[in-house]
């Protein structure tokens, strides 16, 4: 039961600890590419801590669970892990467990479904706002331009992505800003950002109440587009993808006094003018390969005994 505990306690100190530590961190707007990194395996420690402790209580409560988790398992290793002491709590934390991994699974599956939901309606309005000629195929252009007093640029992600840009964006857009708008959405379709998207808001939504979920999803929707702001600009330049966000956004007040709700954007292009150094490439791999190890950590915690007893 030990074993479940502190699994159990691995996991909400490593979802209390991540946060915080990457919000002090100063080289994350810098590397927005390891800084997701980071994160993702953060939030996988946590959510492996959790699986794990789900299986030690679930092997202790019930036998049936027990006879296939240590099956193979040596008699010596089965009772270095002290499964007969069962207790009513090992029930009780390994159907919460259980519980949460399934609302997990539920909660993914919905934004899914409701992305795919939103990529239908748009595919339909973009149908009605600029119908296939006469032997056109739906999906055989890479990029579409719409008739709009708006100026505005997205990728419509699906089987056959498309880059949706407005009349009005084609106007304000100079030069090599339009080739640096598109450079930014395929950043993001090449990354698969939209899947950290949807992950992210799957566990925040099903787990309102956990910050670590909250701030896994706000900080993925800023550094995605950190990334492929740094995608854009190793191209064809800092300056040109900062005035093209300036173009497509300066109608929409987002550059003026007050809030508003691309309040980012500001902070994007402040980002792309001040240039700051990157980290050197040994730096870089040193805080890619110790995030790598950070999942690895409940993995030792569940094998302890069994490395004790077979020593």
């Amino acid at each position: 039961m030990w074993v479940s505990l502190a699994l159990f306690l691995l996991g909400v100190l490593t979802a209390l600890a991540a946060p915080r530590l990457l919000s002090r961190a100063d080289w994350v707007e810098r590397e927005p590419v390891v800084a997701l990194w980071v994160w993702q395996c953060a939030v996988a420690a946590v959510l492996l801590s959790f699986a794990l402790s789900m299986t030690f209580s679930a092997s202790t409560a019930w036998q049936a669970v027990r006879g296939q988790v240590f099956a193979p398992a040596p008699r010596a290793v089965v009772e270095a892990y002290e499964l007969g002491t069962t207790g009513p709590w090992s029930a009780v934390l390994a159907v919460i467990l259980a519980a949460g991994g399934v609302w997990s699974g539920a909660m993914l599956g919905r934004e899914i479904g409701r992305a795919r939901a939103r990529r239908r309606r748009r595919r339909c309005d973009l149908l009605v706002r600029s119908p296939l000629l006469p032997g056109e195929a739906p999906g055989s252009e890479r990029l579409v331009v719409l008739e709009g007093e708006r100026a505005d640029a997205w990728w419509l992600t699906g089987p056959t992505p498309q880059l949706v840009i407005t009349t009005a964006a084609l106007r304000r857009l100079k030069g090599r800003q339009l080739d640096a708008v598109l450079a930014h959405e395929q950043g993001h379709a090449r990354a698969r950002h939209d899947w950290l998207l949807h992950c992210s808001a799957a566990l925040a939504a099903g787990f309102p109440g956990i910050p670590v979920f909250a701030a896994f999803r706000g900080e993925m929707h800023r550094l995605v587009e950190l990334a492929a702001d740094d995608v854009a600009s190793r191209r064809f330049g800092r300056l040109t993808i900062a005035l093209a966000l300036v173009e497509l956004n300066e109608d929409r007040g987002v550059f003026g006094p007050g809030p508003a709700p691309y309040a980012d954007l500001p902070r994007r292009v402040n980002r792309l003018l001040t240039a700051a150094p990157r980290l050197t490439a040994g730096r870089r791999l040193r805080l890619t390969a110790a995030a790598a190890l950070v999942p690895a950590v409940p993995v030792l915690v569940a094998f302890v005994p069994a490395f004790s007893a077979l020593g």
